[in-house]
C-alpha cells in the first residue's frame, strides 16, 4: 500500500548501501537503483551523494528520509487500528538468533507461535550474538534473540531466561567421575571452544576473566562454529569445553557425554533485543508476550 519507491529509499537510507537494501528486499541491485532514480526524478533533487564506493543521503535525502519514517510510522498504525476492530494477527517477522538459540529453543517456540497464528509469516536468520546485534542495528531484523549480557542504549535489551553453562567431558575422561569441576581443573586439558564474536565464548571469556590465573592457563585447543560441532570434537576425545546445558540432552539421554556443573556456577542470560520504535506492528507485540509466556514456562 505504501509507496514501493519510498520503501526502497528508506530501506537503501536505512543501510546507506544499494547492495544490501538489494538483499533484504529481494531485488536485484540495478531494479533498486532505478527505483531511487524515479523518486529522485519526482523531487528533481539527488537524495544520496555518491563517492568513493559509499553513500551518503543529501540534505534534501535526510528530509525525505525524516517524513518516511512518519509515514511508515502512521502507515503500521493504522494496519493496527484495523487489526484491532478485525481481530486478525498476520504479517510478517523477520528474527535474528545466536545458534544456540536457533537450534535448541526457536523451534518449539516458533512452531507453537505459527499454529496459533498461522497467518504469519516468520523469517528466522542464524548468526552469532555480536552479527545479530549488528542485524538489529541496522535494522534488517525486527526481533534478535541473543545468548550473551548485552549493554546497549539505543536498543531495547529485555532478558527472556536465565541460561546454565555446564562443563562437558567424554564418559572416559578422569574428570568424569565427578559433579562438579572448578574451572582450574579443566585447563589440564585442550580446550574445545566457540568462535570470537560467539555469545558462549564471550560469556567463557569474562567469566575467566574473574578467576585469577585462568584466562592465561586455557589451553584453546579448536574454535568451532556451532555447538553441535564442539559436542562432536568432545564425543572424539579431542578435548575438554563448556557449553549451554540446553544443548546437550540428546547427548546425556545416550551417554555419549557427562556434564559437570562449573564452581562457581555459571550462568548467563538469553535476551530478546529490538529496535526502539515508538510503535511497533501488533504482529510484533504478540510474539513478544508470546515469547515471554514461553520463557516463563521453561524450566531452569
Amino acid at each position: 500500500m505504501a509507496d514501493r519507491r519510498l520503501q526502497v529509499f528508506h530501506t537503501v537510507a536505512r543501510l546507506l548501501s544499494f547492495t544490501k537494501a538489494a538483499e533484504m528486499l529481494h531485488m536485484t541491485q540495478p531494479a533498486v537503483t532505478f527505483q531511487i532514480r524515479q523518486l529522485e526524478e519526482q523531487f528533481n533533487t539527488r537524495l544520496f551523494d555518491r563517492a568513493h564506493n559509499r553513500i551518503n543521503l543529501t540534505e534534501a535525502g535526510s528530509r525525505v528520509f525524516e517524513y518516511a519514517d512518519r509515514i511508515f510510522e502512521l502507515y503500521a498504525e493504522m494496519e493496527n487500528g484495523v487489526r484491532e476492530i478485525t481481530g486478525e494477527i498476520s504479517g510478517a517477522l523477520t528474527i535474528g538468533a545466536s545458534t544456540t538459540i536457533a537450534e535448541y529453543m526457536l523451534p518449539t517456540l516458533l512452531g507453537d507461535f505459527n499454529a496459533r497464528y498461522p497467518e504469519v509469516s516468520i523469517h528466522l536468520k542464524v548468526s552469532n550474538s555480536e552479527g545479530i546485534v549488528s542485524m538489529v542495528e541496522g535494522n534488517t531484523i525486527d526481533l534478535g534473540v541473543v545468548e550473551s549480557p548485552l549493554v546497549n542504549k539505543n536498543l531495547v535489551v529485555e532478558i527472556c531466561r536465565q541460561d546454565q553453562l555446564v562443563a562437558i567431558v567424554p564418559p572416559n575422561h578422569p574428570l568424569a567421575k565427578g559433579k562438579s569441576v572448578a574451572f582450574r581443573d579443566l585447563l589440564d586439558y585442550p580446550f574445545i571452544c566457540r568462535e570470537e564474536g560467539s555469545g558462549t565464548r564471550e560469556v567463557i571469556n569474562d567469566y575467566l576473566s574473574g578467576l585469577p590465573g585462568c584466562a592465561a592457563g586455557l589451553k584453546v585447543a579448536m574454535e568451532l562454529g556451532s555447538p553441535e560441532a564442539v559436542k562432536g570434537a568432545v564425543e572424539a576425545g579431542m578435548g575438554v569445553s563448556v557449553v549451554s546445558k540446553a544443548t546437550i540432552q540428546k547427548e546425556l539421554r545416550l551417554a555419549t557425554l557427562v556434564t559437570l556443573t562449573l564452581e562457581p556456577p555459571l550462568f548467563r542470560p538469553f535476551s530478546f533485543v529490538h529496535q526502539k520504535q515508538k510503535f511497533r506492528l501488533r504482529v510484533m507485540e504478540e510474539l513478544l508476550e508470546f515469547a515471554r509466556a514461553y520463557c516463563k514456562s521453561q524450566p531452569d
